[in-house]
């Protein structure tokens, strides 16, 4: 038995008048390589008189098309959804035997297929200089993908960035911090240069407390969490795409819900459209709640779960 957690998602465009706005592309739905069981999901658009048309680009993502014909003041985007927090295995899958060991070549099929996500652009000095040292000798292959995400968590201090786009891969080394999009693109960008294909992946982070505090480790988050996060997938012969989050240095796991996964992050941007000349004012909440949670070894029944159980038990027996 696993918690089930949902979560609520809502963003707000206010204008300073009523306006004309373009097509709006919103990438806020489970991409279909979700790991993470999803029971329900609902998305509500606000103002009520718009069209919307579901639709899946070139990478399989979910895209809901909006067109509101009227001028408005507002847009309001909502998701509300419910998640399975099953506990994965990150690590629960095997390689073909060609691609066990670091470096190896795809199957010329196979890179062609991945050619969007083999390009390597042209960086800067800094991300020459950081590539040169990385350790390309043979070994493991998910030992040396681990120890490229490992790498740059260890190296790229995380920060909130509230401006909009990503910095260069250049640019985040130069800085020595980033936010998970800025740490995700540049992973993607190493990765590539290394001979792995590579894709930016933007979704929903969940992190739960955890019932006990660790003994020998961080005991991870404080409170329930979630948050709109980045991080990186790897294509990995025999295993498919493997998720790789250089903000923890940690494999993705249960607790990352993929949205959309796009060789640019331009492609992945949560929601995206035009909008006529206006003065705009950009608001969002966000929020997670456990709506089921089994009792378990670390959080096992109270006295008053016992007490109610016991007392249907004696009701039970009067009547037998």
């Amino acid at each position: 038995m696993s918690i089930r957690v949902a979560l609520h998602h809502a963003t707000r465009y206010s204008y300073d008048r009523r306006v004309g706005l373009g097509p709006q592309v919103i990438r806020l739905r489970p991409a279909p390589h979700c790991r993470t069981p999803i029971a329900s999901y609902r998305l509500d658009v606000q103002p009520e008189e718009h069209f919307l048309n579901w639709q899946q680009d070139p990478q399989s993502n979910w895209l809901a098309r909006v067109l509101v014909p009227a001028p408005t003041d507002y847009l309001t985007v909502t998701v509300d959804l419910v998640a399975d927090m099953a506990v994965i295995n990150p690590f629960d899958f095997f390689l073909e035997a060609a691609a066990e060991r670091y470096p190896f070549a795809y199957d010329p099929t196979l890179a062609l297929e991945l050619a969007p996500y083999l390009v390597a652009e042209l960086q800067g000095p800094a991300f020459e200089a950081y590539l040169a040292a990385i350790d390309r000798s043979e070994q493991p292959t998910t030992s040396f993908v681990f120890n490229c995400n490992a790498a740059v968590q260890r190296d790229i201090g995380y920060l909130i960035r509230m401006e909009p786009g990503v910095q260069t891969p250049d640019e985040t080394l130069e800085r020595g911090c980033g936010s998970c999009r800025d740490s995700a693109w540049l992973l993607v960008n190493l990765l590539r240069r290394l001979g792995i294909a590579a894709r930016f992946a933007s979704g929903y982070l969940i992190q739960l407390k955890a019932d006990t505090k660790s003994l020998d480790g961080p005991s991870g988050a404080s409170e329930d969490f979630t948050d709109l996060h980045a991080w990186c997938e790897v294509y990995l012969p025999g295993a498919g795409w493997v998720g790789l989050d250089p903000t923890s240095g940690l494999f993705a796991g249960e607790g990352h819900i993929p949205l959309a996964c796009a060789a640019s992050p331009v492609s992945a941007s949560p929601i995206s459209g035009t909008v006529d000349p206006c003065a705009v004012t950009f608001s969002h909440e966000m929020s997670v709640a456990r709506v089921y949670e089994p009792p378990r070894v670390t959080k096992p029944y109270t006295e008053a779960q016992w007490s109610a159980i016991d007392r249907l038990g004696d009701r039970s027996s009067a009547r037998s």
